[in-house]
C-alpha cells in the first residue's frame, strides 16, 4: 500500500500545517526582536560533523547512508545545535556575544519519547560568547517566553547542572568508561547499579556520587546539597547558580524543580540545564542548558548556552482551532471582480475562486461569505447554506 507511512512519520494536513507555519513565525518573530539572528543549516552533513563527542545516543538516533559524490558517510540530522555551534565557530567567528536562532525538521531513526514524530520541526536558540550566569537566564527567559506566546501555560521546569558530577569525579582517576557507566545509572536513578559502579571511587567521592539520585525535589534541594555534597569550589558555585536560577524563575512558571540527577546530554552539555514540563506531555515540552565544550571539534571553543523545542509536540498541547473561513469567488473574466478579489485579499481575507461552479462541492472550500454582484458592483455577503 504506497500511501503508508513509515511508524512515527505523519504527514500535516492543512489546519495542523497552517497553525504550526504560525508559530514558527511567531517565535521566530520574538527571537528576531530579542535580538537573535536567523541560521539555517542543511538538511544533511557529514556524520562527523554531527557525531560528535561520540556520543552513542546521538549515533544510534542518526540515519546514515554513503555520498555518491565523496564516499564518505553522510548523516541526515537529528539535532540543529551541533551544525549552529559550527556556524559560530567556523563561518561567523565572531570575537563578542553571537546570539543565533533557527527552525528546522531534523530525523530520528527512533522517536524520542511515547507519541513523538521521527520528524521534529525544531526551532531554538543559542547564545555563544558569554560564560556567566546571566545568559543562563536570558536563554530561560526567552524560552519561557516562547512557551507563553504560544500559549503553553502551567509550565513546570526542572533544573540540573552537570557540573557537580563533573566536579564530583575530577581529579579521582575514573576511566572515561566508568565515567559513562556512572552517568547512565544516575539518569536512570538505579542506585544499585550506581552503588556497585561506585565501589571503586574514594570513600567521599562515592558517598557523594549516591546521594545525587535522591537530591531532587523542590528548590530546597539546593540547601540539603550544599549539607550533603563535598564543598568543591565548582560544586558551590553550581548550586550558586542553581540558587540564583530558581531565585530568577519564581513567578514566572507554575513551579520549579531541582535534580541533581538529571544530567542530560552529559555529553554534550558542560553546565546548567534544564526542561520544561507540562501536563499534557509525558516528555519535556522544551529543553536546554550550557554547552560550553561544543564548539572546540570545530575549531573553536565559546562559551554557548540554549533551548529547543518541537513545535509538533506542543501542538499537540493546544486546543484545536478550524481553518480561517474564506470568501467565495465565482469564476469569471471581468476585470472588476478581478480588482475586487485582490483588494480582498490585500486586506488579508482569503478568497477562493471556484473554479469547478459545483454548488455540492462549496463546503469543501471551507467558506462562509461569497462575493456577488450588485447594483454593477462586486460586494462580500453571508454565504447561504
Amino acid at each position: 500500500m504506497k500511501w503508508l507511512l513509515p511508524e512515527f512519520i505523519q504527514d500535516m494536513l492543512p489546519d495542523e500545517a497552517w497553525r504550526i507555519e504560525a508559530m514558527r513565525r511567531d517565535v521566530l518573530e520574538l527571537m528576531r526582536r530579542s535580538g537573535y539572528q536567523l541560521v539555517s543549516p542543511p538538511l544533511i552533513e557529514y556524520a562527523d560533523s554531527l557525531l560528535i563527542n561520540d556520543s552513542a545516543d546521538m549515533d544510534l538516533r542518526t540515519f546514515k547512508l554513503v555520498d555518491q559524490l565523496s564516499g564518505r558517510t553522510l548523516a541526515l540530522r537529528a539535532d540543529i545545535t551541533p551544525q549552529v555551534a559550527r556556524i559560530d565557530a567556523h563561518l561567523l567567528n565572531r570575537q563578542g556575544v553571537a546570539r543565533l536562532c533557527y527552525a528546522g525538521n531534523v530525523v530520528h531513526t527512533q522517536p524520542s519519547g511515547l507519541m513523538r514524530t521521527r520528524e521534529p520541526l525544531q526551532v531554538g536558540a543559542e547564545l555563544y560568547g558569554h560564560g556567566g550566569i546571566e545568559s543562563d537566564l536570558e536563554i530561560q527567559s526567552l524560552m519561557l517566553r516562547s512557551l507563553a506566546l504560544l500559549g503553553i501555560g502551567q509550565v513546570h521546569l526542572d533544573l540540573g547542572h552537570v557540573g557537580v558530577f563533573h566536579a564530583l569525579l575530577e581529579g579521582t582517576g575514573a576511566a572515561a568508561e566508568l565515567e559513562h557507566a556512572l552517568f547512565v545509572a544516575l539518569q536512570q536513578k538505579d542506585v544499585p547499579t550506581l552503588a556497585a559502579l561506585a565501589q571503586s571511587l574514594p570513600v567521599e567521592t562515592r558517598a557523594a556520587v549516591l546521594a545525587l539520585p535522591h537530591l531532587y525535589g523542590s528548590v530546597e534541594v539546593i540547601a540539603r546539597a550544599r549539607a550533603q555534597l563535598p564543598r568543591l569550589p565548582a560544586v558551590t558555585a553550581a548550586l550558586d547558580d542553581l540558587q540564583r536560577a530558581a531565585d530568577n524563575l519564581n513567578g514566572k512558571v507554575d513551579s520549579i524543580g531541582i535534580d541533581l540527577a538529571e544530567l542530560r546530554g552529559y555529553h554534550y552539555h558542560s553546565g546548567m540545564v534544564f526542561a520544561a514540563y507540562h501536563a499534557g506531555s509525558h516528555d519535556a515540552i522544551a529543553v536546554g542548558g550550557r554547552y560550553d565544550e561544543l564548539g572546540k571539534v570545530f575549531g573553536r571553543a565559546r562559551a554557548a548556552t540554549g533551548f529547543s523545542m518541537d513545535l509538533r509536540q506542543l501542538h499537540g498541547l493546544l486546543s484545536k482551532q478550524p481553518l480561517t473561513r474564506a470568501i467565495h469567488a465565482p469564476y469569471r473574466q471581468d476585470p472588476a471582480l478581478d480588482a475586487a478579489i485582490e483588494a480582498l485579499r490585500g486586506q488579508g481575507e482569503i478568497v477562493v475562486v471556484d473554479l469547478l461552479g459545483d454548488a455540492a462541492l462549496h463546503a469543501e472550500l471551507n467558506c462562509d461569505r461569497e462575493l456577488i454582484q450588485q447594483d454593477g458592483k462586486w460586494v462580500v455577503v453571508e454565504m447561504k447554506n
